[in-house]
């Protein structure tokens, strides 16, 4: 069968080996160069780069017997216009989710402005790692205590100038990391609070909760939005008995 899987997320590109170990033709949707990059070497795999808008993604998966979102467990927006668009072509949709990760002493926030509430007024720097559509929450902190860690690409570095963020506290570069390089990071900066996402092991969330833990740097995690959907092995189980 003839599969879009739409996010160049880890699972997404574990997820297309899979379905074409399976037999099935798989096309993969980025967004970005970075995503593209990613599947660089994988045979057997037609790749799309861009972002699409609703009218063009409802006739892209017209085209497909399946899809799947794959994208990344917070893009809330991203996952509803792909729902909007197989619903009108009338593509059965599968959601892949990350696992969970479990933490502990940590503040919890229901979004990132709350996270930015929660800050406001304590001292310290403050290292965000929650992606630079998000830093226009952070806009009413004291810049210059803002470090923001982005994906190495120009939307990143523009989002960056346009709040303000001194060019010293950017930090472009693309994970996930190891605990010794978050904590290299939380000591060259001096950082007090960390802000971030449960973007689970893919993400490499385990090893920043772990790199703060050990020099005491305080975490502010924004929790993930509730949706259902399948794992990894659910998909695949399922995808083995597709037929036309």
């Amino acid at each position: 069968m003839k599969v879009l899987i739409l996010g160049g997320t880890t699972e997404g590109r574990i997820l297309a080996r899979g379905l074409s170990e399976l037999g099935h033709r798989v096309t993969v949707s980025v967004a970005t160069p970075l995503g593209a990059e990613e599947l660089e070497g994988m045979e057997g795999l037609e790749l799309w780069m861009g972002r699409k808008d609703e009218e063009a993604l409802e006739q892209a998966v017209g085209a497909f017997d399946r899809c799947v979102d794959a994208t990344h467990p917070y893009a809330l927006l991203a996952s509803a216009n792909i729902r909007c668009a197989c619903g009108k072509a009338g593509v059965p949709l599968l959601r892949l989710l990350r696992p969970e990760s479990r933490a502990e002493g940590v503040l919890w926030a229901d979004s990132c402005p709350e996270a930015a509430r929660l800050l406001a007024g304590r001292e310290g720097n403050i290292l965000l790692t929650t992606g630079a559509k998000e830093l226009g929450a952070f806009g009413a902190l004291p810049k210059e205590r803002l470090f923001v860690r982005v994906l190495p690409c120009r939307e990143s570095l523009e989002a960056c100038e346009a709040l303000g963020i001194p060019h010293r506290n950017i930090l472009a570069l693309q994970g996930p990391f190891t605990q010794k390089m978050n904590e290299a990071m939380l000591e060259q900066y001096r950082i007090s609070w960390l802000v971030t996402k449960d973007g689970g092991e893919a993400g490499g969330f385990p090893q920043k909760l772990a790199a703060a833990r050990a020099l005491g740097v305080k975490v502010v995690l924004v929790r993930r939005p509730r949706e259902r959907g399948m794992t990894m092995e659910e998909v695949l189980k399922e995808a083995a008995v597709w037929e036309r």
